[in-house]
């Protein structure tokens, strides 16, 4: 039924022109306040008028704005709905999945080459019957360095360029938990630790992160290390060296060699740097008709450094030096995995970048 008063006419045109052009939910709100708000509502304004008609003007105005009013309101809901059924379906057909599209590949998540070279190094000596043992990173000047034969002033100290965190250089630092704390420069101190807790016979290895003022293209701040101990009667140095030729032929290859060279290590007397025979020329020293470079044309490759533990750290634990002997040795685990990965910068194994675990499936 059309209406008689032009206003409401204007009203009802202007109406159906803007649901026509509705398309968001945003402009729908926005016709929602325009025709029935409360305060500027053009419905809202039309009923207000009546209040200035005459008894007869108000009963046919009156009627006309409520039958316009229901309109509007039953419209107004229906265009609700309809938006939010098209909201809902674009968004369904935005996140649905379209089996025809070429599916993109995964990568997959890759071991780095460390910890690689550290489980097959674990699992070397877990085979020969020792235990894997572990200790705090912070450590104490104690366990450290005096325990291991290293007293203030010892010059082994000023090789460690050791990280101190309570801005002490630990010359004086006094024995026991207590002391000054530092980053521990080796796995050592564990040894210390399980000494302290365990009486032999006793076979550990130690792997972990050590940490010294060092950077370069063989050094890095951060770097892994795993020691071993072994402790019992009669323990010989015969004993290291069969220990360690297993070892590197384990991990290396059967026809490995192994040369022990004296050196000089404050917890170990003697001491000796352990080289194998270089794994790139076989230790011949050439490399087809070039020098080796690996091993500078010398045929061996220095791997690792041990010895037999020193009576003075025996007594720091309460061992009896006369009753037990031991060896210890030690080796980066990131030099063992740059020689058996041919990895040539100590840095690439701790920038980041994925590509070089890729490389290890």
């Amino acid at each position: 039924m059309p209406y008689a008063h032009p206003d409401i006419v204007r009203a009802a045109a202007d109406f159906e022109r803007s649901v026509s052009e509705v398309a968001s939910h945003s402009a729908f709100l926005e016709l929602k306040g325009r025709m029935i708000g409360r305060e500027r509502g053009e419905v809202t304004a039309l009923l207000g008028r009546l209040k200035t008609l005459s008894k007869e003007e108000k009963a046919l105005f009156g009627a006309e704005v409520n039958r316009f009013k229901a309109i509007v309101t039953e419209r107004l809901a229906a265009l609700e709905e309809e938006i939010d059924r098209r909201t809902a379906a674009a968004l369904a057909a935005r996140s649905a999945i379209d089996v025809t599209v070429p599916g993109c590949r995964i990568p997959r998540g890759r071991r780095h080459p460390v910890t690689i070279a550290r489980e097959e190094i674990e699992n070397i000596f877990v085979r020969m019957g020792y235990d894997v043992a572990d200790g705090p990173e912070v450590e104490d000047d104690y366990h450290n360095f005096e325990a291991l034969n290293m007293p203030p002033g010892h010059p082994a100290r000023d090789t460690q360029d050791t990280f101190f965190l309570r801005g002490t250089d630990g010359e004086n630092a006094p024995r026991g938990e207590g002391a000054s704390r530092l980053l521990r420069t080796h796995t050592s101190p564990v040894q210390i630790r399980t000494m302290e807790t365990r009486r032999p016979p006793l076979r550990i290895i130690i792997p972990g992160r050590t940490y010294r003022r060092d950077s370069d293209i063989t050094h890095s701040p951060m770097f892994h290390q795993v020691e071993g101990l072994v402790v019992g009667p009669d323990v010989s140095l015969a004993h290291m060296r069969a220990t360690l030729e297993t070892f590197c032929r384990e991990l290396f290859s059967s026809d490995t060699k192994i040369r022990l060279r004296p050196s000089y290590f404050p917890f170990v007397e003697p001491g000796a740097e352990v080289d194998i025979s270089c794994i790139f020329c076989g230790g011949s020293g050439k490399n087809g008709a070039e020098t080796c470079r690996p091993c500078k044309s010398s045929g061996w490759i220095e791997i690792l450094g041990a010895g037999m533990v020193d009576p003075r750290v025996f007594k720091y634990v309460g061992y009896d030096p006369e009753e037990v002997t031991g060896f210890a040795f030690g080796l980066g685990i990131d030099r063992v995995a740059m020689l058996k990965f041919g990895i040539p910068d100590l840095r690439l194994l701790f920038n980041g970048d994925l590509r070089l675990a890729e490389g290890f499936r």
